[in-house]
């Protein structure tokens, strides 16, 4: 008696074609619908909502990353789960990281942690490096930031240096939110105590997602609060490598 395995379906919002900025290479970036967080500065409000997305099973992703292979892997690329949070549906991102790991690709998870518990370890053994975002490092910041805990990336984080898993930190440098010298020393001490991360991205607020806003007919929180000036970049870039971090 035969049996019928359904596909693996999951929910996305869009996919591109990156350089440097998703992981080593030039990148497969695919973007899955649907975040528990609501940050502040989020570029990407039409990927809240896993409703929004369009509902495609691994193998319709796995086709449409074969048409871009070769070029990927000439150009010492692979792939990348963003989203949203690609944690949000951690069923079927555990399935194309199983079968891009299949085919020789590199894989990258691009993630808040938030979600961290709800990665297995089957799916950490196909994920070769995890860019994790971490949005303050002060609890109450975080929580009138993203609305969700900070623990919960903290914990996140710790287990993948336990695992050896190289991360990629994320830090969105927003005046007036992020730029405390006392919470980055803070986080500067806390990754500096970690084994695998490879560098720290100190990556400047901007509004370039302000028309989606305007386009979903909600409120672009940040709207009045400018971009920081280079100056402040580098001042926070500097205390993260005060702790021996290769900050970009």
């Amino acid at each position: 008696m035969s049996t019928t395995v359904e596909p693996v379906t999951g929910r996305i919002h869009s996919w591109d074609l990156s350089t440097g900025v998703d992981g080593p290479g030039t990148r497969f970036v695919l973007f899955l619908s649907g975040c528990p967080l609501r940050c502040l500065y989020c570029a990407n409000p039409d990927t809240w909502h896993m409703r929004d997305g369009k509902q495609t099973t691994v193998d319709e992703v796995m086709a449409e990353i074969a048409k871009y292979r070769p070029f990927i892997t000439t150009a010492g690329g692979g792939v990348t789960l963003t989203g949203g949070e690609a944690l949000l549906q951690p069923a079927f991102t555990a399935s194309i990281f199983r079968r891009c790991k299949e085919l020789g690709l590199h894989t990258a998870l691009d993630t808040s942690g938030f979600l961290g518990a709800r990665a297995t370890d089957e799916l950490l053994a196909d994920t070769d490096l995890v860019l994790l975002d971490i949005k303050s490092f002060d609890v109450r910041t975080y929580r009138k930031l993203t609305g969700g805990d900070l623990s919960p990336t903290l914990n996140f984080a710790t287990r993948l240096d336990r695992l050896g898993i190289p991360v990629w930190i994320r830090y969105v440098l927003v005046p007036g939110w992020t730029d405390d010298p006392a919470a980055v020393d803070g986080l500067g001490t806390f990754l500096a105590g970690l084994g695998n991360v490879d560098r720290v991205d100190v990556l400047p607020f901007h509004k370039l997602g302000a028309h989606k806003y305007d386009a979903l007919g909600i409120p672009f929180p940040l709207r009045d609060t400018p971009a920081p000036d280079p100056d402040l970049t580098e001042r926070v870039r500097e205390k993260f490598r005060e702790h021996g971090l290769r900050a970009l």
